[in-house]
């Protein structure tokens, strides 16, 4: 999802997707999560998606809504198609099954707070929150929407997943430009349901 200021967008949800894989004080290992392969996300209906390579560190920039929580010792990957639309995935491994409920929690939170908080922040934006749902995967996964609109008119859209398996989260985004009615909300939950099934 990007956010546009007068002339120019606003990064503020990676909607230029950064993805990460975030080791959290977790030593690296054979077993480590697998991230989604760009045929994975939701199809496109005009262009391939593409991947970069997963990459130690945060996403530079954050991702909105979640992108706070995020720990410093990361790692990610990026995910883009050849128009307005990209996507991004963040692993957590944490060191204990507790640890890694507490933070999906936290997600959770900051995910059902967003657009309040956005609209906080920016006077001349106008977000919605959407709720789809709890998902059937591992832990369990859970599915939400946010929706901007700015004062000239940009509308943005950006649909976000937090799935647990055992000690490790993954968080995955999709954004593009538009409104609720063009989120692939279906094929979303299917790439969700995917990325935490394929953790370990």
């Amino acid at each position: 999802m990007n956010i546009r200021t007068r002339g120019a967008r606003l990064a503020v949800t990676a909607v230029a997707a950064g993805a990460a894989v975030a080791v959290a004080t977790a030593p690296a290992t054979a077993s480590a999560p697998r991230f989604l392969k760009p045929g994975e996300l939701p199809p496109h209906p005009t262009s391939p998606w593409y991947a970069g390579p997963v990459t130690a560190g945060q996403p530079d920039p954050l991702p909105i809504c979640v992108g706070e929580a995020l720990p410093s010792v990361s790692a990610h990957r990026a995910y883009w198609t050849e128009l307005d639309t990209n996507a991004l995935q963040v692993t957590v491994v944490e060191r204990d099954a507790r640890r890694a409920k507490e933070f999906a929690a936290l997600l959770r939170k900051d995910l059902a707070s967003c657009a309040r908080k956005l609209m906080r922040q920016y006077p001349e934006l106008t977000a919605e929150k959407k709720y789809y749902g709890r998902l059937k995967a591992e832990e369990g996964a859970h599915v939400y929407g946010i929706h901007t609109e700015t004062s000239w008119g940009a509308s943005d859209i950006a649909l976000f997943s937090v799935g647990r398996d055992g000690r490790t989260v993954t968080v995955v985004k999709w954004s593009q430009m538009g409104a609720f009615r063009d989120a692939p909300a279906a094929d979303f939950k299917a790439t969700t349901v995917r990325a935490v099934n394929k953790l370990y």
